[in-house]
Parts: C-alpha cells; structure tokens; sequence
C-alpha cells in the first residue's frame, strides 16, 4: 500500500503594510494629480496596476492614458523644451543639493514649483492642456541624468547651464537662449512687428 505524498504547504504571504500601502496612495495621487502615467506611477510605487487605474479614474474621472513612455533625449534638445528642461532641473538639482528631499518626492516638488514660475503659465499649450515639460517627461530627464545620457553644460557667452546630451564639448558651447534656431528668430522677429504696429 503506497503512502500518501502530503502536499507541502505553501508559506504564507507576508502581510502588507498598511502604512506603506497609505504613503504609496499619497504618492501615487500627489503623482496622478500632476498628470504622470500609469508606468511612472508602476515604477515609483509598489500598487498594482488595477488599483493604479482605479485611483486614476477617481481622480481625473476618465482612464488613464495608453502608450509607451517618451524614451527620446533628443525631445529636450529643441528650442522651447531645451528653455523648460533646464529650468525643470535646475529647481530639481537645487533641491536634492541643498535640502532633504530626495527620489521621487524631489521630482514632485520640483515640478511644483516648475509650475508656479511664470514663464511656464505663459506657456501653457491650451491644445493639449499640458505645460511644455509635462510630468512623465520631468520624470525621465532625472532617469536620464541618472543613467548618464544627459548632462548640464555651460554656455561659453551668457554662462549659464543648459540641459545637453552627455558628452557635449562645453568648450564654445553656445545655449539654444544665445543662438536660437533661424525659425524661433524669424517668429519672434514677427511678433515684435505686429506688436510694435499694433500701437498705432
């Protein structure tokens, strides 16, 4: 007569902590609230992807968007997000430099306080509802900085730093502020006219 083979039991699950479970909540909607995607709020928190939804939808009233993350560094390089994306960071370097915060709540308040500075306000997209560096992509120029696939470098005429791609030769380095692209120049050429005639 053959014995039966009992069935290992399976060990039980360590409980989750609630208060862990209450901070991720806290982080993840202070997050939600400034418009991350459901990946950045997978990578920064340890809630699932169902109850992630869930608190977005409570949120914004609608699910939350579908689509890869922007993985691109070459985004930051144009004229107008090349100005936000070294604003975003310097607020971002300042922070994590000169105070406690750090990870993800330095992101946070860093994008805050991007929000608050007036030339964001200004140059808000009313299309889509978004600044010019939204939140997500806050979020990857610090893991991009992070990985070493960006750096700051330092203009050769208004000496201030500037997001750039890693490597860049800082020796004559020129800032997109100093020498702006020919169509940025031509349009801005164009509104000072119609401003200026504008008067009379």
């Amino acid at each position: 007569m053959s014995e039966k083979v009992k069935a290992k039991a399976k060990p039980k699950a360590k409980p989750k902590s609630v208060l862990k479970d209450g901070m991720d909540i806290s982080l993840a909607s202070q997050m939600i609230q400034l418009g991350a995607r459901l990946q950045v709020l997978e990578a920064e928190t340890d809630l699932s992807s169902d109850r992630l939804s869930r608190l977005y939808h409570e949120i914004h009233h609608r699910s939350p968007p579908k689509g890869m993350l922007p993985y691109s560094t070459d985004w930051f390089m144009s004229f107008y997000q090349n100005i936000h994306a070294t604003l975003f960071y310097s607020i971002y370097f300042n922070l994590v430099s000169h105070t406690e915060t750090q990870g993800v709540q330095a992101v946070i308040d860093a994008y805050t306080l991007y929000l608050e500075h007036d030339e964001v306000k200004r140059a808000w997209d009313e299309q889509s509802n978004e600044p010019v560096l939204s939140f997500t992509r806050a979020w990857m120029l610090v893991r991009f900085f992070k990985s070493d696939l960006m750096q700051m470098s330092t203009c050769s005429q208004c000496n201030t730093a500037f997001v750039t791609h890693k490597h860049e030769l800082e020796n004559g380095f020129v800032c997109v502020m100093c020498k702006p692209p020919a169509r940025i120049v031509g349009m801005l050429n164009k509104q000072a006219t119609t401003s200026y005639y504008g008067k009379f």
